[in-house]
This record gives structure tokens, sequence and C-alpha cells, in this order.
């Protein structure tokens, strides 16, 4: 189980000649137009400051040339940065040196990648134990550890095929069992689901949600895809042009979009999938023993729950069983079609 979050704390990267003589100006509002009309220099990233829990899977989305794969990067330092700090376990990965920096890489860090990667000549098994082989483990180890991750991401009997004899679904199994392989902390997923149709994609995501629940690992995700980043996401961040625009949850962003921006990319949303009965619900009524609700359960999921026992309300009860509100269908169904913004973090729709 991962022990340790990453803080990501006033990072820059500009991409040029001279990246460090233009820092200053950035800070004092110099736009990424400006820099490249003017200094012939890129903006990749601008000041960003955030946190990714341990054991959780952190999403960050935005369009292409958001800076969002730049950033995946930095936890690794397959970038350098211009400015910033990247903690892990209270050391800063920027100023590693080229020992620790491979070590670190080695052993604590895996990635999955859009395009898969896979090394052609090599079968499922091989590819799967290459981080090992890297490390200097054992072969007879290894190959152990690689046939229960490829069992565990759903390709045993495939172990001797080759990448040419796969589907692009079962490929991207292939590496995610490699990463899964190397035992690390942090699983870094450049987006690694995008290049797959969209039904594979589902079962891609409910992988590594089934896989999440058990390991715990620090994922950082990285999509374009905003339905794919609030199935995912424990936290989610949202870049624009090099900046961090908003972070918060899936539902915090669907309620509260920060700016007309955030706004567009959630008015599309399913609702029902993304609020909570705790977040709608209404104090406590006295209701005849029936159906109980869970706090955490999605809108979506307890009108199904409803609608089946045929009830109009239920009891929302906390992780302790403790009765805390009231959830009734006229309340889902206003939430789930209220414009966000709307509804307030005490049930009511304002």
């Amino acid at each position: 189980m991962a022990s340790h979050g990453i803080e990501i704390k006033g990072l820059y990267k500009i991409f040029g000649s001279r990246p460090a003589g233009y820092i200053d100006q950035v800070r004092s509002g110099l736009s990424k137009a400006e820099l490249n009309e003017k200094h012939g220099h890129v903006l990749g990233l601008k000041d960003i400051n955030i946190s990714m829990p341990a054991g959780s899977v952190t999403v960050v989305m935005g369009l292409s040339g958001s800076g969002k794969s730049t950033l995946i990067r930095h936890i690794n330092r397959l970038i350098e940065p211009t400015v910033g700090e990247v903690i892990y376990d209270g050391t800063d990965i920027c100023k590693m040196n080229q020992r620790d920096l491979r070590e670190f890489r080695r052993q604590k860090t895996a990635m999955v990648f859009q395009k898969f990667a896979l090394l052609p000549h090599r079968t499922v098994i091989e590819n799967t134990v290459y981080g090992l082989d890297v490390q200097g483990m054992p072969r007879d180890e290894s190959t152990k550890k690689a046939l229960y991750w490829i069992e565990r991401v759903g390709l045993a009997g495939f172990e001797n095929h080759y990448p040419n004899q796969l589907s692009g679904g079962m490929q991207q199994r292939v590496g995610l069992a490699r990463a899964l392989a190397n035992d690390a902390d942090i699983l870094l997923m450049d987006e690694a689901y995008s290049a797959l149709d969209p039904l594979i994609r589902v079962d891609m995501q409910t992988v590594l949600l089934d896989l999440q629940s058990e390991l715990k690992k620090t994922v950082v995700f990285i999509t374009h895809d905003l339905d794919e980043a609030l199935r995912l996401g424990d936290k989610i961040a949202i870049l624009r042009d090099g900046q961090m625009i908003q972070q918060g949850t899936g539902q915090e962003i669907v309620l509260s979009p920060a700016d007309d921006y955030i706004a567009a990319f959630v008015k599309e949303v399913n609702r029902g999938r993304v609020i909570k009965a705790r977040t709608v619900m209404k104090p406590v009524a006295d209701l005849p023993d029936g159906i109980r609700i869970a706090a955490d359960e999605t809108l979506e999921s307890a009108a199904q729950r409803l609608t089946q026992a045929g009830r109009a309300n239920a009891v929302v009860i906390d992780d302790d069983g403790s009765e805390i509100g009231m959830l009734d269908l006229d309340t889902i169904v206003t939430a789930m079609v209220t414009p966000a913004g709307t509804v307030s973090a005490v049930g009511t729709i304002q």
C-alpha cells in the first residue's frame, strides 16, 4: 500500500533556450501568447500547486495543450522543471541526483502509456517482466510475479502471445500488468485508455477501479475526457494553458464550476452519477421501516433502488449506520436536472 502522497509546489515549466530568464516576467503576468510571440519560448506550466493524496486516484484533465502530460512527466522527472518542487516522502524529486533519481524511477514509479509501449519482439510474459529485469530480480521470481499480474488483469492463457496478436485492450492490459508487477507506490497513467474503443475503455476503467480498491496505489491519471475523470478520480485537477483552473472532487467541480470554461465542461454530465445522497438529503423525518440509502451512494443508484422498491423516499445512513437524513424522488429528480452551481451542500435547490 502506498504510504506517501505527492505534493507539487510552485511548479513552472518554460520551454526554450533561456527558460530561467523569463520566470520573473511570467510571474509578473506575461501571458503564454506574449512569451511565445515576443521571446520564442513556450509556457508549459505556470505556478502549479496540487496535493495528490496517498492511496487515491488523482485525475489531471484538460484539452490538448493544457499541460497535463507535461505535468505528469515532472513526477518522475522525465521533464526537468524550470522552477518548483515535487515532494515525495519528504524528498524533492527535482533535486535528486542521477543515482537517486534512477532508483526512484525503478522502485517507486511505474508508467502506463497511451500507445501501450510494448516491445514487439517480446511476448506478454517477457514484456511484463521487463521492469523486474531492469531491477535485477532473478528470473524465477520475476516470472512468478508476472504470471500473477497477467492473471489479475485477465490475460491468463496469453502469456506467450506477441503484442501484434492481441487487441488494443489486451495490449493495454499487458501495459498495466507490467506496471503493477513492479509493485511501485506511484502509478502514472498518461492518456492510458484514450486509444481504446469506448466499450473496451469502460472495461479497462473497471479493471483499474477493482484493482485500486485492493492495492491503494497513488495513481495519477491523465485524460481529456470528463466522464472518465469523474468515474476514476477521487480528486480532479483541471488545467488550461498550463494553469490550474480548478481542483476538487468530481462532485465539487460539477456543482460549483470555477468559471465558464469549467461550466462548459460539466454542462452535459450525467449529474445523477456524480452527486451523492448526502449532498441533497433533507433533515431526518419519521419514516416507516424500509429502504436505507448510504450517504455516499449516487443519486442515480438511489433512484433505481427507490423505483425497484416502489418507494417514494428513503432514510440516508452514514458509514456507522446512523440516520442522518432523508431522500425522496422529487429531490433526486430536481438535483439531477438543476443547472450547475445551484445545488447547495446542505440539500436545497437555490
